[in-house]
């Protein structure tokens, strides 16, 4: 895999030859040998001329290719797309457009969306395990702004104009750098401290904001942290500018890129934005080796994207 490419014009050119966006792909997903995606065999034999493998436990008999048991399968779309997709939602640093791949390389908009949404499945890292230590924990509201609702919905609207917004809880680790990002139903108190003991340890240092929803924390065995923004950013250690500077990251790509995401899609966009922050120290085919290599064990059919799965 040394050989990969290390940019965008080196990667059309690798991976226009189908031989080689072949190979990458086997390698990627099976770096120690491939396997049989149905029963985990490796007794298996290989057709050349259909690029197929046939599982030889005789339990299973079952053919299989590349894309079988990827977010790939069922694609009528070649590798060289699918590669070439990867590439660049992996590495640009606002997102790219449903329209941009369509017109990068030339499928219809429809495919590239639901190409897309496919990859932000395989860019999804959910974990395990807790983030400790030194940790910063912020909410935020995605959606349109006041100034563009109709004059007589913005004058039922009150505070900080949150109504209709959809309500997403970041939490960034100091030590790794690394961040995690989810929608919420509400910022009650409950709420919030709930999703915090999901994904951070107890014991840990939390720094959130003077938002009242999260005064429950300090009675769940954290060291809770708080800085008034109405009084001041930073003090000392204490702050959330962490976060906050995802967040700025976050909304460039929804209002800059991709301009209206619907509220039941917003996860997806989450995960890409998330990925592409925990990988910001790659280069670029470090960046997208992670993303093909997490590729395999994901489904996303249209019909259930679009929410119309029986």
């Amino acid at each position: 895999m040394s050989d990969l490419p290390q940019t965008l014009q080196k990667a059309i050119i690798y991976f226009a030859n189908p031989e080689k966006a072949f190979e990458t792909a086997v390698n990627l997903r099976w770096s120690n040998g491939v396997t049989c995606p149905h029963c985990g065999s490796k007794e298996i034999g290989y057709t050349s001329t259909r690029k197929i493998w046939k599982c030889k436990n005789k339990e299973c008999h079952k053919q299989f290719s590349i894309k079988t048991g990827t977010v790939m399968e069922d694609s009528p779309l070649g590798l060289d797309k699918w590669l070439i997709a990867i590439w660049m939602i992996a590495n640009c640093k606002n997102g790219v457009s449903s329209y941009e791949i369509h017109r990068a390389i030339g499928i219809t908009q429809k495919s590239a969306w639901f190409l897309l949404q496919r990859i932000r499945l395989a860019m999804q890292t959910g974990s395990f395990e807790k983030m400790s230590g030194a940790v910063e924990i912020d909410e935020t509201y995605v959606g349109g702004k006041s100034r563009f609702i109709h004059r007589a919905k913005r004058a039922k609207i009150s505070g900080r104009g949150v109504s209709g917004k959809t309500i997403v809880l970041g939490v960034l680790d100091r030590t790794t750098r690394k961040v995690k990002a989810k929608v919420i139903s509400s910022t009650k108190r409950e709420v919030l401290t709930e999703e915090v003991k999901e994904v951070v340890e107890t014991g840990s240092t939390v720094y959130t904001d003077a938002h009242s929803g999260y005064e429950l924390l300090t009675q769940e065995e954290y060291i809770h942290m708080v800085i008034d923004h109405a009084k001041a950013y930073v003090d000392g250690h204490i702050s959330t500018n962490g976060i906050e500077n995802f967040w700025s990251l976050l909304k460039r790509a929804l209002k800059g890129t991709y301009i209206s995401v619907e509220p039941f899609h917003l996860f997806r966009y989450l995960d890409e934005q998330c990925f592409r922050f925990n990988y910001r120290k790659a280069n670029d085919g470090e960046r997208f080796v992670f993303a093909a290599s997490s590729l395999s064990g994901k489904r996303l059919t249209y019909k259930s994207l679009i929410g119309k799965e029986a």
